[in-house]
């Protein structure tokens, strides 16, 4: 196979973005991700969506829909071929989670379709069953309007930094409460008794639990919490002369939304554990629905029989 032959069957991996991240603009939410050379991609499926068009078929039959759209416009706006054949050539990646395959579009031809759109209306070309894609396309640009315009001052005054900053303190405001609340019971037994099975432990009583139960919890709970909580929790724990934490973790946080949001992460982290068969699986599948937010996710972390504190 020649070198340009090998080129045009790369598939990039994408190394940013979750489904559960889409990009937000209104009320309208499409899947995006940013590839390995820095590509930024909204998956096609989500793009049709976002303009306003129905999904059936495979995505290749999801190309088509688009591409039959654009042609109609062509024939009498032919400056449309350049757009029509950046939609006949949508880029094959590989998911962050691994698995089969996506297709995407780079990111900037979501406003070119609505540009598109918005012409052929003005023209007159679309049908009476297509002006609601030109009612969502109309919405879609002015949401690029005002997201731009925020963007365009935002890096002129320096504020970006200090907004990712802020965005950080905001969370954790919500979520670490400044008063360490009681004690209520947090982890139903059931997350030990699933955390037994998939680890193959004996089963000796609920409050009998190996030390390394500590690490597990801190990997598959505290650190998929939200992003730098685990680390606050951390500097606000108060131990005693032999570096043993006097209160449990959850207790620094908020009753109005740190809690509660434990308690939904629990019950989704026990959800994904009755589904699996064994560790392995498991762990496969909280990577992926339940990403921790460190940098850096092992594929599979076996944790070592060592002590560790029990934070539940």
């Amino acid at each position: 196979m020649t070198d340009a032959k090998q080129e045009a069957h790369l598939v990039l991996k994408a190394i940013c973005g979750s489904p559960d991240r889409p990009l937000k603009i209104g009320d309208i939410e499409i899947p995006a991700f940013v590839l390995e050379d820095e590509t930024r991609v909204l998956t096609q499926n989500g793009l049709q969506v976002g303009i306003g068009m129905s999904l059936s078929g495979s995505a290749l039959a999801g190309v088509r829909r688009l591409t039959r759209l654009i042609e109609r416009f062509s024939a009498k706006m032919p400056e449309l071929n350049v757009l029509l054949a950046r939609i006949e050539k949508p880029i094959e990646f590989k998911p962050p989670w691994g698995g089969r395959t996506a297709f995407g579009y780079e990111a900037t031809i979501l406003a070119d379709i609505c540009e598109a759109v918005l012409a052929a209306r003005k023209a007159g070309l679309l049908h009476p069953q297509q002006i609601h894609l030109a009612e969502q396309c109309e919405i879609l640009m002015r949401g690029f309007a005002r997201v731009g315009i925020i963007a365009l001052v935002d890096e002129a005054t320096g504020y970006q930094q200090l907004r990712a900053r802020t965005a950080l303190e905001n969370i954790l405001k919500r979520y670490i409460s400044e008063d360490l609340q009681r004690w209520v019971k947090t982890f139903d037994d059931d997350f030990y008794i699933q955390l037994f099975r998939l680890r193959n432990w004996d089963f000796m009583g609920i409050n009998k639990r190996p030390g390394v139960a500590g690490r597990i919890t801190i990997d598959i709970v505290y650190q998929r919490l939200a992003p730098n909580v685990l680390e606050e929790l951390q500097r606000r724990a108060d131990r005693d002369n032999k570096h043993r934490l006097k209160h449990k973790l959850f207790q620094h946080l908020t009753p109005e939304e740190g809690h509660p949001k434990l308690r939904e992460h629990l019950a989704a982290v026990i959800a994904l554990m009755k589904a699996a068969p064994d560790w392995r699986r498991f762990y496969s599948s909280i990577n992926r629905a339940l990403p921790r937010y460190d940098t850096t996710l092992p594929m599979l972390m076996e944790f070592p029989d060592d002590d560790v504190e029990d934070h539940t």
